[in-house]
């Protein structure tokens, strides 16, 4: 499919023509028949492109575009009109429109070429988080967030979904990336210019996590000397990530439900209600449905919560991903630490991407920090840990072994950088002459120096 197209148009047999070649040019297509059947399925679902007549009933094509501009995610127009309403197309463009075609539509390709060329441009636009977002948001560059076949699935329904007002739940195990996906919903959603903020449900006290939440008024408990503004006030028309929302104790199950079904909810302590102007995404490395037979998770909290779900596959399913990832995290870390290495050995990524990775992504980073500081010309095996190596190859390695390993590479690449001159070598490595002369010795490497 190359995209989805709405077409308005109250001319019957034009509009069928209109929805024919575009669904043979793969596109998909919905039609309305006036301006505000229009605006009923703008705000239904979300588009890559709207073709639409000015001169419509009900509301002008026009009109229409004047009120979707408001959403930040709002689609693209492309007018058609009669000869003799040109200025009205004109003045539609000076304000945002894409382009028009005058009708009768001689050439149906001018239409298609016109169609593919949007559709494109709106795909870059949507597809590429700026630099500045991403920074600030802490994300990584899309092609590494997304890095793996097994990411291609996830990726488009994160477009699917960020367009949209609906709630996602987002499911996978620790460490595999649940709020960097989260904040990448909320920056390509119509939201992203409001407040993107994160609680985690298992890392506050259970007495305390409804203030955090909601906040509370003066008074309203021992210690809350002042009013204090909660999770969802401070989200106020944008995103609120619930982190582990397997962990909220039951009695604040009910209260979140209400917030969800009534979108308003009260301080901890008040009367006045306040509006929940926020979109929701939830995040659990539990399986819901068994904590809902189990009666530990409310069924109807997890039917709301889960409108949109997206499951995020561990990184022992993206193993093509891993030199992806391998190569960022040398990279960064390299940056921080002020090193240059040259890559890293056919041995130590084909350990890698052998390892099973039962800490997914957030371990490989640990790992790559640690190879890093251990490197001096290029990571090698030496540089991992030896439980990685011993699982990736099937066979246990002797600790011994393996420390003069990485000793004798450490001292080698120290007297190669100082042309054999043993007194700088020394004092790199944080020894004495003495010292550094009888590990020479014992890694037999005497003769070499």
């Amino acid at each position: 499919m190359n995209g989805t197209v709405l077409v308005v148009e109250d001319d019957d047999t034009f509009r069928s023509f209109l929805q024919t070649i575009l669904q043979d040019a793969g596109y998909e297509v919905e039609c309305a028949a006036d301006g505000v059947k229009a605006l009923r399925e703008l705000r239904r679902r979300s588009f890559d492109v709207v073709v639409s007549d000015l001169k419509l009933p009900g509301k002008s094509g026009l009109e229409i575009f004047r009120e979707t501009r408001a959403d930040l995610a709002a689609p693209p127009f492309i007018f058609l009109t009669a000869f003799g309403a040109v200025e009205e197309a004109v003045s539609a463009i000076k304000e945002g429109a894409v382009d028009f075609l005058t009708k009768p539509l001689h050439d149906p390709q001018a239409l298609l070429a016109l169609v593919q060329r949007t559709v494109e441009a709106e795909g870059r636009a949507r597809e590429y988080l700026s630099l500045k977002e991403a920074v600030a948001a802490g994300l990584p560059p899309e092609e590494l967030l997304f890095a793996g076949d097994a990411m291609r699935v996830v990726r488009q329904l994160v477009y699917d979904v960020s367009g949209t007002m609906a709630n996602v739940l987002i499911m996978g195990e620790s460490g595999t990336g649940k709020e960097l996906i989260a904040r990448t919903v909320h920056l390509l959603s119509p939201r992203k210019s409001a407040a993107f903020v994160a609680i985690n449900c298992a890392a506050i006290p259970e007495n305390l996590l409804e203030s955090e939440l909601f906040g509370h008024e003066k008074g309203a408990f021992t210690g809350a000397v002042q009013a204090r503004q909660g999770k969802f006030e401070l989200a106020k028309g944008g995103t609120i990530f619930l982190d582990e929302i397997g962990e909220m104790p039951l009695p604040l199950q009910a209260k979140l439900l209400r917030v969800i079904q009534e979108r308003a909810f009260e301080r901890v302590g008040g009367t006045r209600e306040v509006k929940a102007d926020v979109r929701i995404i939830a995040a659990t490395n539990r399986n819901l449905r068994e904590e809902v037979a189990e009666k530990r998770f409310r069924e109807d909290l997890y039917y709301r919560l889960n409108v949109f779900p997206l499951p995020l596959p561990p990184l022992r399913d993206r193993e093509d991903a891993i030199p992806i990832l391998v190569e960022y995290f040398m990279q960064r870390f390299c940056q921080q630490m002020g090193k240059s290495l040259k890559g890293i050995d056919y041995d130590a990524i084909t350990t890698l991407r052998r390892y099973h990775w039962p800490g997914n992504i957030r371990e490989l980073q640990n790992v790559m920090e640690r190879a890093v500081i251990l490197s001096r010309d290029m990571v090698r095996q030496e540089a991992l840990p030896e439980e990685i190596v011993c699982q990736s190859e099937g066979r246990c390695l002797c600790s011994r072994d393996r420390l003069k390993g990485t000793e004798r590479e450490m001292i080698t690449q120290a007297l190669t950088k100082h042309g054999g001159n043993r007194r700088l070598a020394a004092e790199e490595l944080g020894m004495s002459r003495r010292s550094l002369q009888y590990k020479l010795k014992e890694h037999g490497l005497l003769d070499e120096s």
